[in-house]
């Protein structure tokens, strides 16, 4: 199978900024693939509250512009996602548009700790590209059963894989997770589960 992607754009998570270990990881292992790390405005400000949706939305597309134009590529042939908000946010734009090859969502945030009622899946029918979940089993944002259950909305193929006991956060296994993600924009089989 070709390559899913010439060229990766990664948004981090609402607590954290460019230099996430995961995202750090994801670049170093997709190499030489063309990565950016990217910021949200209120980060760049030296705030801790996120933006509301359409600015972080705006911050999405510009970064993907950006990166089209630098790598060289056709718009069409990026690949975006990240961490947790950032990955959401990539999807979201996606969904209302921007061109994408294939989704990354990694730790997805399917709804807030505790509070299932709250689901923030509006704009899943709307992805037609190749999506890859990468989640804890005991991520307190969804449930395993909670994201394939959704994600099954999804018009485009969609591919999971669960970080057994691991929560939102995956400190020790940011190498193998790093790996799947390379893997599977190589075109390449992924593991159900990494132990």
């Amino acid at each position: 199978m070709k390559r899913r992607c010439d060229a990766l754009l990664l948004a981090p998570g609402a607590g954290s900024d460019r230099n996430h270990p995961t995202s750090v990881a994801v670049e170093a292992r997709v190499a030489p693939l063309p990565v950016a790390r990217m910021d949200f405005p209120y980060r760049k400000a030296g705030r801790k509250a996120p933006d509301r949706a359409p600015v972080l939305l705006d911050a999405v597309r510009e970064q993907a512009a950006a990166l089209v134009a630098s790598a060289g590529i056709r718009p069409a042939r990026l690949g975006l996602g990240g961490r947790s908000m950032g990955g959401r946010m990539c999807s979201m734009a996606v969904a209302d548009g921007l061109p994408a090859s294939a989704l990354v969502l990694l730790s997805y945030p399917l709804h807030p700790p505790g509070r299932p009622d709250k689901l923030r899946i509006e704009h899943l029918p709307a992805l037609r590209v190749p999506c890859l979940f990468v989640s804890g089993t005991k991520d307190p944002f969804g449930t395993p059963d909670e994201i394939e259950a959704h994600a099954a909305t999804i018009a485009g193929p969609v591919t999971f894989v669960w970080v057994e006991g691991a929560g939102h956060e995956w400190r020790r296994r940011v190498d193998a997770v790093a790996e799947v993600v390379a893997d599977w924009l190589a075109g390449r089989p992924v593991p159900e589960r990494l132990g």
